[in-house]
């Protein structure tokens, strides 16, 4: 399935962590809860959980090294800022946040099929 940027699995990430996130994330698909008779796509109205379950599984076999997988936690998972969460890796708040910014690009590039490569993006990658 191709369709997955960085901004859609910046979005989805917390709810790895906290099942109760999906509650508060947005169908972007659906229609305001205040617009009941708003329309939709019929064929993508469903696709939140979907999605959901896509991430929560790249998250367990995409091919992430241990400290992505704990800056991607300490962001996503614990909200934790650049600074603090490279204090606890050891590392700067910079190298935190480039393991982040990988981390989330292996993410998107395995749910699209794809290899990684530094600077990844499917919006970008399509445009080529």
């Amino acid at each position: 399935m191709s369709g997955y940027d960085r901004r859609l699995v910046e979005h989805l990430l917390p709810a790895v962590w906290d099942v109760e996130a999906a509650y508060g994330i947005r169908n972007l698909q659906a229609p305001d809860a205040d617009m009941p008779k708003g329309t939709v796509d019929k064929k993508a109205a469903g696709i939140l959980f979907a999605h959901l379950a896509d991430i929560r599984h790249a998250w367990m076999t995409a091919p992430l090294s241990l400290g992505e997988r704990q800056a991607l936690i300490l962001r996503y998972g614990a909200d934790i800022h650049d600074d603090e969460a490279g204090a606890l890796q050891g590392v700067t708040g910079r190298a935190a946040r480039y393991r982040c910014e990988r981390g989330v690009g292996k993410l998107a590039a395995w749910l699209n099929g794809h290899e990684y490569v530094d600077g990844y993006d499917e919006v970008s990658e399509g445009a080529a």
